[in-house]
């Protein structure tokens, strides 16, 4: 592999043996999160990581993650970008990290189940041995000598703390929706001028970016929410997939899987 100048280390010390779903769920998690990051901090960018193992030896394992990021978007970064992006997504991993760890996770945030999964991953990693510990750097060959620029660590102490909130939240999530989400923008993606019947799904599809990239099945909650969509989609002169709607939703859910959006309120154009 060579020196990388600018790369993840991700470093855990045990001092019993790590079962081997356990050790590889360590790092494809890291990788998947990396992958994540680079879509949603720059898009229309990808990142194809790969893994390193650097060292192993007793009660130590340590790999190098090198992210290769792809696409028009950022092909002209520099070698002082890819540090920054390092810093960045060390720094935004250990945070989010911090808020499974303390129960105390901002709304909005991990509201996929393959997240939650990941996170669950890293910390089952070290979780069952009481004197391990997960450490996450980012570091730079300057002049043939290695520089940590941004490190994270967690113990199996807050790695079982953040277990059982992570527990805690996928069950959560795979529950149906009993609070709506306040004044989020719907936006059609296919219509339909027929009636329709009340909490059934209709003929539309929609997207609601603050949920989920994916276009869903919408249904109407009642009547008076279904006449003012129609007058709007019947009526106006305006392209209505270039328009948007506020509107008040019950997520419906199989699973983990969002089916359908319930829309409990009379929307308000945007």
């Amino acid at each position: 592999m060579g020196e990388q100048p600018a790369h993840l280390t991700l470093k855990l010390d045990t001092d019993e043996p790590i079962e081997l779903a356990n050790f590889v769920g360590a790092f494809t998690s890291l990788a998947n999160e990396f992958e994540r990051y680079i879509e949603n901090t720059y898009p229309g960018s990808s990142a194809d990581s790969r893994i390193y193992v650097r060292e192993v030896r007793n009660g130590s394992v340590e790999a190098d993650l090198i992210g290769y990021i792809g696409t028009i978007a950022v092909s002209a970064i520099t070698h002082m970008d890819q540090i920054m992006i390092l810093e960045d997504f060390v720094r935004r991993w250990g945070v989010r990290f911090s808020w499974l760890r303390d129960n105390q996770v901002p709304r909005g945030e991990f509201e996929t189940a393959q997240q939650l999964r990941d996170f669950y991953k890293a910390a089952k990693s070290i979780s069952c041995d009481p004197r391990a510990s997960h450490k996450l750097e980012a570091a730079v060959f300057e002049d043939g000598e290695r520089k940590i620029r941004a490190a994270f660590s967690f113990t199996a102490i807050e790695a079982r703390a953040a277990e059982e909130n992570i527990e805690v939240r996928q069950k959560l999530l795979s529950m149906p929706s009993h609070a709506p989400r306040k004044r989020v923008l719907m936006v059609f993606t296919r219509t339909d001028v027929h009636d329709a019947a009340i909490n059934k799904k209709t003929g539309e599809r929609v997207i609601i970016n603050d949920v989920s990239p994916l276009e869903k099945p919408v249904i109407f909650a009642s009547e008076m929410v279904e006449q003012e969509i129609r007058e709007y989609i019947r009526d106006s002169d305006e392209n209505v997939y270039k328009r948007g709607f506020l509107v008040d939703v019950f997520i419906q859910t199989s699973g983990d899987r969002i089916i359908a959006y319930s829309v409990s309120a009379a929307p308000q154009r945007h």
